[in-house]
């Protein structure tokens, strides 16, 4: 490699070069003749040198013109075309439920029926799915979304809903070509960077079918591109193009957001892009006043707070304005907003009595989490557990997932015998003690110095037999309304959430959130904890009945069907509703799918060691099959490890003052991993720390920033053998593996082309030759 160092010689001011010369003085006259020679050599290279580092910068200076940039050119709408004609490409089949369709075509048809879901991710790509669906006159009534396979009526628009993904995906390549232009890279690099995108297997099925990433990617990348848009305008500050950039930018990231929530990575990302352009463009100047930086932290500050707000909120409050009928997901959130919702727990609990009194009957729900209610049953809590602990043999007390009429219970005084609700109404405050008695069993709630069975540092929670031996009933529980200062001190129906505080131990009811074994029927430990300010504390009573009649049996039948009081029904504004929406969208997940067989670590993603069967034919063995192209797939990776290696080699031979390569390569080397690398390592390092089910289409967001790199690194490798070698031999040598390498792609994509579509026979020996891995799982019908 050719090095380029400073002349110590040259260096007429420093403390080498003055003893040089000392030397110098005390040459004789060949000594000197020779080393004036040595002199005049030296002089000659560092001339050339010099001639040659003056020929890389005028080189350099050969910028590509904005009007090249942002003119549509033939090259970019050439990429559209291929990559929707792709995508597009018998989109209407196979004309059945395909993958996470399932899901995502039933939130369409839910938010036409206007009924109430839940899903852990933002709503926009579902809202746009289903506008297209409502446009193109999808008739929800009359299909439900059961299983996937399962074949498509004429009510479902088919072609329309799918086209929303394709249309993204097919957008992407453009994008992608764009923003290798807006970083300075040649328009034949950009087109590389497109065709990687238009002809990668993955991203083709993925566009393919109702799902999420190829909307996301499209948020994703244009963002990127406004905000790149945006630096090149820097320097007008607060101009027109300078606001419109920067507020698009901004708006199209936080959609990706609202997308899913992966998307937030895209935002930081630029973020990041937009404070490194304020840090050396911005703080760099030396004449700037100390008003107009201000103004310029100000305006990105609230550039990156107020609009992703409000864009957000305005995404949730569409979701919430539509979705106001109670359906499926109801459970997933806590009784009032159940009650805000249009039938389901509204049309239960619309004429149930609001204050809690003596006699009260009551279902106790658990308000943090996942949704469950206080359970007791017959079953008694073993002798001995696994762990050689004895337990006090008392009736189990449980939290359980679905409403059952052991969950019934009856507020009690203390002090009174009879359990029937009489005038006046004796209510229940904030600081009263009573009893709470299991409905059915007619056994009162119980805890003492017993360890929990599951958590041993917790107490045990029981409703109480006596055995007539030395452990004396304690059952006196102390009503705490956690939220008094907006309810009131009376103990209400839904409204209040009440901590039940152990009077013997002060040891609060709680959820543990752990499933005990068989003996416990895989319901859910509850104990005492001492930890009042544990948010697991936190209960509040769903179902509401009066005790009218204390016989047993005429009471198990009242606890069956009784006749309710009236009550206005409960009202909630969208700032309550999404704010509660919000906690539960962060503590329960319905991405967890115990044992999938096609569930992949993030390690196995780098060489698509799993891929995902997304559909097969139930007439043969034509199958849908999420895989990337090969070609492209490996060739990025190893890309992305040529530049990490690179980058230490680079960095470590300028440590020693070596300068390879010309300024400008080494500036659009260092911009490689400013937008792409940091890009692809925050959108792939966090799956490490997750803990859901996870697939390889969880990997496409951070694959787009991956091909990205590998387009940037082809030009790089040109320019670097260009700055160091200059051989045009090596230059060409390059150049054929890369059209060696977009040959290989397309052969690539067109072999497997049929489980991209799901097309042709479909017969073992077609699908089993593209079996080229043994962790791929493919699925062959038995004859």
């Amino acid at each position: 490699m050719a090095i380029v160092t400073k002349n110590p010689i040259e260096a007429t001011g420093s403390p080498k070069a003055t003893e040089v010369r000392k030397r110098k003085g005390n040459k004789t006259e060949p000594e000197k003749s020779a080393l004036s020679e040595q002199k005049t050599e030296e002089i000659k290279e560092v001339s050339a040198k010099e001639h040659g580092k003056e020929k890389l910068k005028r080189r350099d200076s050969k910028e590509v013109p904005l009007s090249t940039i942002w003119r549509p050119g033939v090259m970019m709408l050439l990429l559209f075309a291929i990559a929707a004609g792709l995508r597009f490409y018998r989109l209407s089949e196979p004309n059945s439920i395909v993958f996470d369709e399932l899901h995502y075509g039933r939130y369409a048809g839910l938010y036409l029926k206007k009924t109430f879901f839940f899903d852990s991710h933002p709503p926009l790509g579902k809202q746009m799915l289903a506008l297209a669906g409502y446009l193109a006159g999808f008739n929800a009534t009359e299909y439900k979304f059961e299983k996937i396979g399962n074949a498509y009526n004429e009510s479902v628009p088919v072609f329309a809903m799918r086209m929303v993904p394709a249309l993204c995906g097919s957008l992407v390549v453009p994008l992608a070509y764009q923003i290798m232009l807006l970083l300075g890279f040649h328009q034949w690099t950009a087109a590389l960077t497109a065709f990687l995108f238009a002809f990668d297997n993955s991203l083709v099925t993925q566009s393919h079918f109702m799902l999420m990433e190829s909307i996301l990617m499209f948020f994703s990348l244009s963002g990127i591109m406004c905000i790149l848009r945006f630096r090149q305008n820097s320097t007008k500050d607060f101009s027109f193009g300078w606001w419109f950039w920067l507020s698009s930018g901004v708006a199209l990231l936080t959609c990706a957001n609202c997308v899913k929530y992966v998307g937030f990575y895209s935002l930081a990302l630029g973020a990041a892009l937009v404070g490194h352009e304020f840090w050396v463009r911005v703080l760099a100047r030396k004449d700037i006043s100390r008003p107009l930086l201000w103004k310029h932290i100000i305006t990105r500050g609230l550039a990156f707070s107020l609009i992703p707000s409000f864009i957000y909120l305005a995404v949730f409050y569409v979701h919430l304005s539509i979705l106001t009928n109670a359906g499926p997901h109801d459970s997933a959130m806590s009784s009032a907003f159940q009650a805000s919702l249009e039938g389901g727990l509204a049309s239960i609990v619309s004429g149930q009595p609001l204050e809690v009194v003596h006699g009260s009957q009551v279902t106790l729900r658990h308000t943090h989490g996942n949704p469950c209610w206080l359970h007791s049953h017959d079953g008694k809590y073993p002798i001995k557990y696994s762990d050689g602990r004895g337990s006090s043999h008392q009736q189990q007390v449980t939290c359980y997932g679905h409403k059952d009429v052991n969950n019934w219970w009856i507020v009690k005084r203390p002090e009174r015998d009879d359990i029937m609700v009489s005038a006046p109404l004796d209510r229940i405050k904030h600081g009263d003690i009573i009893q709470l008695v299991h409905g059915l069993s007619g056994r009162p709630l119980n805890t003492h110095n017993v360890a929990a069975p599951l958590t041993a540092t917790k107490q045990e929670i029981s409703c109480y037999i006596n055995y007539n031996v030395s452990m004396d009933p304690q059952i006196l529980w102390r009503v705490d309304i956690v939220n008094k200062n907006e309810v009131g001190d009376i103990w209400h129906a839904l409204e209040s959430i009440v901590r039940l505080v152990h009077v013997n131990t002060s040891a609060a009811l709680s959820y543990s959130g752990r499933t005990l074994p068989d003996w416990g029927f895989h319901q859910q430990e509850v104990v005492g904890d001492i930890q009042l300010s544990n948010k697991d504390n936190n209960w509040n009573v769903e179902e509401h009945r009066y005790t009218r009649n204390e016989e047993k049996e005429d009471l198990q039948r009242e606890l069956m069907n009784t006749d309710f009081i009236p009550l206005e029904p409960v009202k909630l504004n969208f700032i309550e509703k999404f704010l509660e929406l919000q906690i539960r969208m962060l503590f329960i997940t319905n991405e967890n799918v115990p044992n999938h067989m096609y569930t992949s670590s993030p390690w196995e993603w780098l060489l698509i060691n799993r891929g995902i069967a997304y559909w097969i034919s139930p007439t043969s063995n034509a199958q849908i099959q999420l895989l990337g192209n090969v070609a492209i797939w490996y060739t990025s990776t190893g890309l992305l490890t040529l530049y990490a290696v690179l980058l230490v080699i680079y960095l470590l031979r300028q440590r020693r003052e070596c300068y390879d390569l010309s300024e400008k390569t080494w500036n659009q080397f260092v911009t490689i991993g400013e937008v792409f690398l940091i890009g692809y390592a925050i959108h792939f390092a966090p799956f490490f720390f997750v803990d859901h089910t996870l697939f390889l289409h969880h990997y496409l967001p951070a694959y787009a920033f991956k091909l990205l790199l590998a387009g940037a690194m082809a030009e790089h490798v040109l320019n670097a053998i260009r700055d160091v070698y200059n051989r045009k031999w090596l230059r060409q040598l390059v150049v054929g593996l890369i059209i060696g390498w977009i040959v290989s792609s397309v052969y690539i994509f067109n072999k497997f082309k049929i489980l991209t579509y799901g097309i042709g026979s479909g017969t073992a020996t077609e699908i089993l030759d593209l079996k080229w891995k043994d962790s791929w799982d493919f699925i062959i019908h038995k004859s």
